[in-house]
């Protein structure tokens, strides 16, 4: 189920960056706290919030035990933006991993607020029309019988 909303349109993307989001904000935290990453990764699988992005971070975390840094591993699974890839092979260079994780999951939390802003404010006009022709139609309902009746009458 998850595979499928991941390709809906417009809902895919905000659920990808929100899995991207959450992945890296909950693995920086994890690793930050000196949790080791092998097991923060196991632990990270669960918090994705998408089965799709939960098994692709299985697949790193056993990239990852075997001694593969975790850009390749990211790079492996195929999922992640290029950018997110390069951020973390830039963190882990530098020993930042932890802090390159914060600034993706905040670029990408910011992406997903800009995104669900945008299809409010282009839902709500649809929303508007719908009411007024529910509304429109039980006035007609109402009203008909009384003019027929008029016309009936006079």
């Amino acid at each position: 189920m998850d595979r499928v909303i991941l390709k809906v349109p417009i809902i895919g993307q905000i659920m990808h960056n929100s899995s991207i989001a959450r992945f890296a904000r909950t693995t920086a935290v994890t690793f930050k706290a000196g949790v080791p990453l092998v097991e923060a990764l196991s632990i990270v699988a669960g918090a994705t919030g998408n089965s799709v992005y939960e098994a692709a971070v299985l697949r790193m975390r056993d990239d990852v035990s075997v001694g593969y840094p975790v850009n390749v591993a990211m790079k492996q699974v195929n999922l992640f933006p290029h950018m997110v890839v390069q951020m973390t092979a830039i963190g882990e260079e530098a020993g930042a991993l932890d802090a390159m994780l914060f600034k993706v999951a905040e670029y990408f939390e910011q992406e997903v607020n800009n995104a669900v802003d945008a299809l409010s404010s282009l839902i709500e006009p649809l929303i508007m029309v719908f009411i007024g022709t529910i509304v429109g139609g039980m006035v007609i309902g109402m009203y008909l019988p009384i003019f027929k009746l008029a016309s009936v009458v006079g």
